[in-house]
């Protein structure tokens, strides 16, 4: 049964992930922590998954809808690619450090909240600093891979509202930019996991439902985010923020409480 609820809701969060930007694991991770039937590890692991299979399929459908410009895609995926491999050390050695699940998970939490203000902020200006250079592009990509492999959310808030911050593309352009960098550190996590810790301590019969759910939500997402306008896309974007922080919160209050 938790495998037919997973994958429901990674059907429904992938779908949204892929038109806002953003990657499913901003609604996965959260909705799966408050479930609460998997390990912080295992959750994470499970999203990592769950994002890097929809972003396969929303970058190839992607295609379709605009011209992705490959030196743009290049520099800020190498970029997420060395990002994503530091951001899950730093999440093993957290783990290690602090020697308990619900510490980190409350770590989590509060930069989630931290960056889904800053991306409310950038998404109702029209700040940009109109950045150009290579240097930037991979520094860009280097934050969102560490901050997506670290929350193990697969992106986030912060992607799409850095990439119109700093190099001034508009929330369309910035979406599918985003679920690039997202495939990147994903990936780079994947094989980080596989180099260091393994795979023993997840359950991976959970795949099975996991992967089909990710690839339906991810080809609903790409084809929905071709038909739709700028301006319901932002919507989609914010009401997605408002989701996230409110479902973080009851998480961190249900931590602190200890619900």
């Amino acid at each position: 049964m938790i495998g037919i609820l997973y994958a429901i809701i990674i059907i429904l969060a992938n779908t949204i992930g892929a038109i806002s930007g953003m990657g499913g694991g901003v609604i996965i991770k959260p909705i799966f922590d408050a479930i609460g039937a998997d390990s912080v590890a295992a959750i994470t692991f499970y999203s990592t998954v769950a994002v890097f299979t929809m972003s396969i399929v929303s970058t190839l459908r992607q295609r379709k809808n605009m011209t992705i410009q490959l030196g743009t895609a290049g520099l800020i995926s190498v970029g997420a690619v060395i990002g994503g491999i530091m951001g899950n050390l730093a999440f093993e050695k957290l783990l290690l450090w602090l020697d308990s699940e619900a510490t980190v998970q409350l770590v989590q939490i509060v930069i989630m909240l931290l960056t889904i203000g800053f991306a409310w902020f950038v998404s109702e200006g029209q700040h940009s600093f109109g950045w150009k250079t290579a240097s930037a592009h991979l520094l860009v990509g280097l934050v969102l891979g560490f901050l997506a492999s670290f929350l193990g959310i697969g992106g986030g808030p912060i992607n799409v509202a850095l990439l119109m911050l700093c190099f001034g593309m508009a929330i369309k352009e910035a979406t599918v930019y985003s679920i690039i960098t997202i495939l990147c550190s994903q990936l780079a996590k994947i094989v980080t996991i596989a180099t260091t810790t393994g795979f023993e301590r997840y359950d991976l019969m959970m795949l099975f439902y996991i992967i089909p759910a990710a690839i339906i939500g991810g080809f609903l997402g790409a084809t929905l985010s071709g038909r739709l306008s700028a301006k319901r896309v932002r919507l989609v974007y914010q009401f997605v923020l408002i989701f996230v922080l409110l479902i973080n919160v009851y998480n961190g209050v249900g931590i602190l409480l200890g619900w």
